[in-house]
């Protein structure tokens, strides 16, 4: 989430606020959260002139609601990788 804010120049997410949304909506919130971070993603991969993979948002909702949000996690890591250089 930080790296994200810090990338957009905003702040963007709050991870106590989504923490304390996600327990009171039962995990509700952190599905609504995984799509909004991919389209954050995407927004940045815009701005920044890379080939972003569109359909982010919606592959982010669709194994969230299946449960699968550790995948998701690791696909938005990957894609946050790309801004960083490799080191030999």
């Amino acid at each position: 989430m930080n790296t994200c804010n810090e990338l957009l120049g905003r702040e963007e997410f709050n991870p106590i606020v989504v923490f304390l949304l996600s327990l009171v909506t039962c995990g509700l919130y952190f599905i609504y959260y995984q799509y909004c971070m991919g389209k954050v993603i995407v927004e940045i991969e815009l701005a920044r002139s890379l080939h972003p993979y569109d359909n982010l948002p919606i592959v982010s909702l669709l194994f969230s609601l299946f449960g699968l949000s550790i995948v998701v996690d690791g696909i938005h890591q990957h894609e946050l990788n790309k801004f960083y250089p490799k080191q030999a």
